[in-house]
């Protein structure tokens, strides 16, 4: 069939001159010529990851196009590319530059693919026979692939065989399979020269997350932080020379199904190093925005490690709370030791410039480590902290005390009325160490109270909440009493 098209071209000139809006259907049949574009037309790249499994991908190419309607295949983009937010810059030519449409062709180049897509088709079939002079001789035949489901079914010029009796050889790569995931776009390009690009995307694959070191004094008075950023790239494709930056903060998505697979959590053993230049932070809308101070690259599926802050000698509190969540215990009426209670032990420290800090912390796991008498750095603890803005209050709490030991029993209870009662209880606490000890006792209520005997100093956190200081000397125990109304 031949299509004479002496009356298309003066058409096109003018649906050209009109924006190409009218005859757009028709000149799109015309397209033909796919202008391939790499890695290696590459001329900046920037990514910006946040913490939820997402990324902006901002990719400067510079590529020759022809004038008018071409196929742009931007390969080697995130195989967890979100095509529907990719947008192409032409940044030398912007005028009558305009996109007609965009595929993502992401049915990779395997085996397997390639022998699937040619089912119905012909292959040769190369195979190994044994020649005249007792050595060996390769030989080919032509057979039609019938089936790939859970092998291979080809049909020979005199049978069927269901594997392969050698190599299969194929004539083409079919043009709907691609090596690497690629953006197909069919464009209009105002000239024909080259002309830099700037392809702008959301991707899953890429995370980050903050990781500190902390490395708390001999004498516990202070602690020398380390912040790291370890990043994780699972996104299918590799990012060399990147301008990064990181957005802290819980940027608000809608849920979709497919949103590509949640990083795993990691959690790489970190090594106190001396300080490294700091990444330059700065407000972004509601968040902060971290900027590294160097293009780097990150690899497909590797997990890496970026200094992001640092700070000396910050002053740290040292506390052990002892935290009763089990409110219904008032309402029984069990006399008697109840086993050994754990008793936390936690560390704070001021998130200000005073205690030479002051900056924003994004979410992550602090690792804290104190050397022992022969100088080596032992691990004693971690835990995890939220987005801390500067002037806020950090706790972790980094275990539970080996030589303070706590129990407790209930000495009275009686039913004042139908929603009012009565209870006394006793909390013994042991101190082994060679020193005293001033322990919080939190001490959950089933209702609204009323303290009205207590034997250490109290306060009422809130509505359903008491508090108590008891210290306890070296080598020895104290007991808490006290008697409470509740109504509930």
């Amino acid at each position: 069939m031949y299509i004479d098209c002496s009356g298309i071209i003066p058409a096109l000139k003018i649906g050209v001159a009109m924006r190409q809006y009218f005859l757009f259907p028709l000149a799109l049949t015309l397209v033909a010529q796919e202008i391939p574009t790499t890695l290696k037309d590459q001329q900046s790249l920037a990514v910006t990851i946040y913490n939820s499994n997402l990324a902006l991908v901002k990719d400067q190419r510079e590529v020759r196009l022809p004038r008018g309607l071409c196929q742009l295949a931007f390969q080697e983009v995130s195989a967890q590319i979100r095509p529907e937010t990719a947008i192409l810059s032409n940044l030398t030519s912007p005028k009558d530059f305009w996109i007609a449409e965009q595929n993502f062709d992401f049915d990779l180049l395997t085996p397997q693919k390639l022998l699937e897509k040619y089912v119905g088709e012909k292959v040769k079939v190369i195979s190994t026979k044994p020649s005249i002079d007792g050595g060996t001789r390769e030989a080919w035949e032509e057979a039609t692939v019938l089936a790939t489901n859970s092998g291979v079914v080809l049909q020979f010029e005199d049978r069927i065989e269901t594997s392969a009796p050698g190599r299969i050889v194929y004539p083409n790569v079919p043009a709907n399979l691609r090596a690497r995931p690629t953006l197909v776009m069919t464009l209009n390009s105002p000239a024909d020269r080259a002309q830099k690009l700037e392809l702008s995307y959301l991707t899953g694959g890429l995370s980050w997350r903050a990781d500190y070191v902390a490395s708390l004094s001999t004498d516990e008075k202070s602690l020398d932080l380390s912040g790291w950023v370890t990043l994780t790239n699972q996104s299918g494709a590799a990012y060399p020379n990147a301008a990064l930056q990181l957005v802290a903060g819980d940027v608000n998505r809608v849920s979709t199904a497919a949103r590509g697979i949640e990083m795993a959590d990691r959690a790489p053993m970190m090594t106190a190093y001396a300080a490294a230049p700091q990444m330059s932070q700065e407000s972004l809308f509601e968040y902060h925005l971290y900027t590294l101070d160097r293009p780097t690259t990150l690899k497909e599926n590797q997990t890496k490690q970026v200094a992001m802050l640092s700070a000396s000698n910050v002053p740290v509190g040292k506390e052990y709370i002892l935290r009763d969540q089990s409110s219904n215990r008032l309402n029984s009426q069990s006399i008697g030791w109840q086993d050994k209670l754990k008793v936390g032990v936690f560390v704070g420290f001021d998130n200000k410039e005073s205690s030479s800090l002051g900056k924003p912390l994004p979410k992550g796991i602090v690792r804290v480590y104190k050397k022992d008498n022969n100088g080596r750095a032992q691990f004693i603890g971690e835990d995890a902290i939220d987005h801390t803005p500067k002037n806020e209050a950090v706790r972790l709490k980094l275990g539970d005390a080996f030589d303070i030991t706590a129990r407790r029993r209930q000495t009275h209870h009686s039913k004042m009325s139908e929603n009012v009662f009565e209870a006394a209880n006793e909390i013994e606490i042991k101190n082994a160490k060679n020193e005293a000890v001033t322990v919080n006792v939190f001490e959950q209520m089933p209702g609204d109270f009323v303290i009205w005997e207590n034997s250490h100093p109290q306060t009422k956190e809130n509505s359903r909440m008491a508090k108590f200081l008891v210290t306890v000397p070296a080598e020895g125990s104290a007991t808490l009493k006290y008697r409470v109304r509740v109504t509930n």
